[in-house]
């Protein structure tokens, strides 16, 4: 049952949020503050993406990364989605508390490079590669949690956990490289997209994981 407050208020939010905004007005938003969430699936993120962006993938475990990265809950937010899967987002948003999304760019990561903006990328890696690329003394760099390091990790590998990434900084070289995996592929792509806005720009993501590396 929805309760009339109810709906007024999903309508407003929804409004609010799932608004097209031209290149402009989604730079502007960006210079008043707004963060760039970019929810499209990490292989596309890995390919191109707005610098500066934080990727949370719709197709993982969204709300759990949602509520444990973006700490202030009143933080505007504009974002890069799916084509028709806009109005999702901001009521996902939403169901979390996060009710501040302010419009989403029209045309989406194509409308940004079509207008000659900067795009970052990921380096990625096959996890054969990684296995070889892993005999000439590698630094490796596991953002699965602490009890799955635990359990089982690559040998000499940092743990670097991505529920307290922020707190953990400043452990990196920022002039070194590193190869980042998690256990799927999911959470490593994540926490690159955190690193990458604080200058490391050495970070190499293992496709698959740890599940594919092992």
């Amino acid at each position: 049952m929805i309760f009339f407050g109810e709906k007024v208020y999903c309508d407003a939010v929804l409004e609010k949020g799932n608004r097209a905004l031209s290149l402009n007005q989604f730079n502007e938003e960006i210079e008043n503050g707004a963060l760039i969430l970019d929810v499209r699936p990490q292989d596309e993120f890995i390919k191109g993406h707005i610098p500066n962006s934080l990727f949370i993938g719709l197709n993982g475990t969204f709300a759990m990364w949602v509520g444990a990265l973006i700490t202030d809950i009143k933080q505007k937010i504009v974002f890069i989605a799916p084509e028709g899967r806009e109005s999702e987002v901001v009521m996902r948003l939403a169901r979390v508390g996060y009710d501040n999304a302010v419009g989403f760019l029209n045309g989406g990561i194509s409308a940004w490079k079509d207008a000659g903006e900067s795009i970052d990328e990921i380096k990625s890696v096959t996890p054969e590669q990684f296995s070889k690329d892993y005999e000439r003394d590698i630094n490796v760099v596991d953002v699965r949690k602490i009890g799955e390091y635990d359990n089982q990790h690559v040998e000499d590998a940092k743990l670097l956990s991505l529920d307290y990434v922020y707190e953990h900084l400043d452990e990196l070289n920022k002039d070194e490289e590193y190869y980042v995996h998690c256990a799927g592929g999911y959470r490593s792509v994540i926490a690159i997209s955190i690193l990458q806005p604080y200058g490391y720009k050495n970070l190499i993501n293992v496709e698959g994981g740890f599940g594919k590396i092992k």
